[in-house]
């Protein structure tokens, strides 16, 4: 895990705030399990869960440079998920600090 965090960039909210804002195209990705996606989700995110993500991410998002903000339940299964996206050559991931518990905690819009 320590290992997966040290390649991949984090960010905080503010800074996935400001990245969504200024580029309409970047992408929010949800890659909680099934069912946590549908508790409760950030709104106008994506759901490509972790164990499906190497399988699925080519076909959904075919250009590499895609910019993807990947967020989980606490920060862990979104790094590693972006290490896994860099290693297929994706070159615009990062991981959201905190995932979805500090999207609560700042009153990020959510949907259920």
């Amino acid at each position: 895990m320590t290992e997966a965090k040290s390649r991949v960039q984090e960010i905080s909210i503010e800074q996935a705030r400001a990245r969504l804002a200024a580029n309409p195209k970047a992408i929010l990705m949800d890659v909680r399990e099934d069912d946590e996606w549908k508790a409760g989700h950030a709104k106008s995110a994506q759901h490509l869960g972790k164990g499906v993500l190497e399988r699925d991410i080519e076909a959904r998002f075919p250009d590499k440079a895609t910019e993807i903000i990947m967020y989980c339940g606490g920060g862990f299964r979104s790094a590693l998920t972006c290490d896994a996206a860099q290693l297929m050559g994706y070159t615009q991931v990062a991981s959201l600090q905190g995932g979805y518990r500090a999207m609560i905690a700042a009153d990020w819009p959510l949907e259920r």
